[in-house]
């Protein structure tokens, strides 16, 4: 299974240069000069490997520079392209509140009384908050906030939350 680790935004001036978007803990290994990226084009394009040639920090984004990309239109192209590395590489450690989203997808979702919710599909990250989203039995997507509050027991295998009145039958509302 793959994770992503960044996304091509845009690209940056008139050599080449490429903005990316992100979606790592750890850019400066990730990113690191000579590291070689597995680059998924968007729409269900193919794979290419690309080097890094050097990256730094712009007004708070993240400006790569790709030994195979040397100009401005081949950087246009890349636009959408996906930075993509294996789960195996990657472990939330030892840490119980830290997961990564392919560790508690397919995860059961019960209820602090033991009635069964659905099954995490994915995480869905938002400014202001992570939501699960919960495919009940009966098929309806479920949003819950992903919060200590709402979630109190987290594992890769099983999520027990504490629903508040409603989230469950938003016909209640």
């Amino acid at each position: 299974m793959d994770l992503v680790i960044g996304r091509v935004v845009k690209s940056h001036g008139i050599r080449g240069e490429i903005v990316v978007d992100v979606r790592t803990d750890d850019p400066d290994s990730r990113f690191a000069k000579g590291v070689t990226l597995r680059g998924r084009a968007p729409r269900g394009g193919g794979e290419s490997s690309y080097t890094v040639a050097a990256a730094r920090n712009h007004s708070g984004r993240l400006l790569l520079s790709l030994k195979e990309v040397a100009d401005r239109g081949t950087a246009d192209a890349m636009r959408g392209v996906l930075f993509l590395i294996d789960t195996a590489e990657v472990s939330s450690g030892d840490d119980p509140d830290e997961f990564y989203d392919h560790e508690i997808e397919g995860a059961v979702v019960v209820t602090v009384n033991g009635d069964g919710v659905g099954v995490v599909e994915s995480v869905l990250h938002l400014g202001t908050s992570d939501l699960l989203s919960v495919r009940a039995a009966d098929g309806r997507e479920l949003l819950i906030p992903f919060v200590a509050d709402i979630v109190p027991e987290v594992s890769a295998a099983r999520i027990v939350i504490d629903p508040p009145d409603g989230l469950l039958n938003p016909e209640q509302w």
